[in-house]
């Protein structure tokens, strides 16, 4: 019965693409009106709703949907039915009821690090700290994907090390998997004219380009000469009408320039559909604790993507600021979890921390191991939302988990205990407490309609 379900939902998912397609300015309304008719009034009616206002607006966010209609056709098909309808509304169902069966965390992606080297060396990169001998073969990275699927997950997302050292590997698994949304946090140093031909014939393959800023700061920390590559790989992907984002670590050296006005209009100008940015995270034992953001620059940031999140056509999310929307930490696979180069599965990208590896157990049985079912049933660390973290926030959570889990650290060339992290973080948490109990408390006053 779920199969016919599922085959119907296809066909009507077609034939609304269909039917945009021609005139996307004058169907779009349309469409959501028969939508509103048709469908349940819970059914995803608040997403519905932003949608209409977006609409009836022609506001940031209707630009961006245009936005959508400048991608390839083939593409732009591909990405509705990966992410939108795989990912996001059939996916979501299975992994809650997986849930529920297994009595864990399932999520809604898994980030892959298909290999630990890299062509370059940024400074403070906590990927660096593993070493660059490691590779998950396309075996392995295949069964973790046939896994997932399972259990509902069609989201998959490559951090490395650079993934794109394993190119031809990685359009094979979208072969393999054209039911599957893949993204790559990528340098963007790799992407050429044939590595694009490869992403038009596949489909299913989105990169997000690290950029830092402008020149000097992204080259001060990336390596002289880098930015202009960035750029040309930018141009290469707008040229040939495919999707990409940006991924931005902002620090406290690089923060004026990620959040300026200018910043925004430069990744927009781009041709850049969405930018992730992540708070720098002191991982490792010879993390550059100077780069953290002070209090101020914080909270700058968390105003600055606020606002330009209601004036500019780009999907903007913010991987610490913006919990508040997910209801606090998504890792130890509330919503995703990391498996690195050598196979160990990781609650988060930032948490080098495990009982399990992906070589020995299958992936369910790493969402049951001690750390995970950990953040299983501490989640959220913080009823403030504004301190997601177990580690950067909430220093003590994950000194905690780790003694009573017994997971080890999965730093191969230099282990750091969690004690040693935790400790580094405890000023870092103090400081960011009054600031983040006064954002959270006048966001959530009901007085200013904020």
């Amino acid at each position: 019965m779920s199969t016919i379900k599922e085959t119907m939902q296809n066909i009507a998912i077609q034939q609304a693409l269909n039917y945009i397609e021609g005139n996307p300015e004058e169907n779009i309304p349309k469409l959501l009106e028969l939508a509103d008719k048709l469908l349940p009034s819970d059914w995803y009616g608040t997403q519905r709703k932003a949608i209409g206002k977006a609409v009836s607006e022609k506001n940031n966010w209707y630009q961006l949907i245009l936005k959508l209609y400048e991608l390839d056709p083939g593409v732009r098909k591909a990405f509705v039915q990966n992410f939108l309808f795989n990912a996001s509304l059939k996916g979501s169902a299975i992994q809650y009821d997986n849930a529920e069966k297994h009595g864990c965390n399932v999520p809604w992606a898994i980030l892959l690090d298909p290999t630990s080297a890299c062509n370059l060396k940024c400074t403070g990169c906590w990927a660096a700290e593993y070493g660059n001998q490691l590779n998950l073969s396309l075996e392995t990275m295949d069964s973790i994907i046939r896994q997932g699927k399972e259990l509902g997950t069609y989201m998959y997302i490559y951090t490395g090390g650079e993934p794109l050292v394993r190119k031809k590997d990685l359009i094979k698994l979208c072969e393999m998997h054209p039911d599957c949304s893949f993204l790559s946090f990528t340098n963007g140093t790799l992407i050429d004219e044939d590595f694009c031909q490869e992403m038009l014939r596949v489909k299913n393959f989105v990169p997000a380009i690290s950029l830092e800023g402008f020149a000097e700061a992204n080259d001060s920390r990336r390596g002289q000469g880098v930015y202009e590559k960035v750029t040309k790989a930018m141009a290469l992907l707008k040229e040939h009408k495919l999707p990409f984002g940006i991924s931005t670590c902002y620090t406290s050296v690089n923060l004026d320039d990620v959040c300026s006005e200018e910043y925004f209009d430069l990744m927009i100008d781009s041709g850049a559909l969405f930018v992730w940015f992540f708070h720098y995270m002191p991982v490792g034992n010879s993390a550059a604790m100077e780069l953290l953001p002070s209090p101020e620059q914080r909270e700058k940031m968390y105003h600055k993507i606020r606002e330009y999140r209601n004036t500019k056509p780009i999907f903007t999310l913010d991987f610490q600021n913006d919990a508040e929307y997910v209801g606090g930490c998504i890792a130890g696979g509330r919503r995703y979890l990391h498996i690195n180069a050598k196979g160990a599965v990781e609650p988060c990208v930032f948490i080098h921390y495990s009982n399990a590896n992906i070589h020995d157990c299958s992936l369910l049985d790493a969402l049951k191991s001690p750390i995970f079912m950990a953040y299983h049933d501490n989640q959220p660390f913080n009823e403030n939302m504004l301190r997601p973290c177990p580690m950067l926030e909430n220093p003590d959570c994950i000194r905690r988990m780790v003694k009573e889990t017994g997971a080890v650290n999965t730093d191969y060339q230099d282990p750091e205990s969690a004690e040693h992290l935790s400790t580094k973080c405890i000023p870092y948490a103090e400081n960011w407490k009054a600031t983040a109990d006064k954002l959270w408390s006048c966001s959530h006053c009901g007085k200013c309609g904020k």
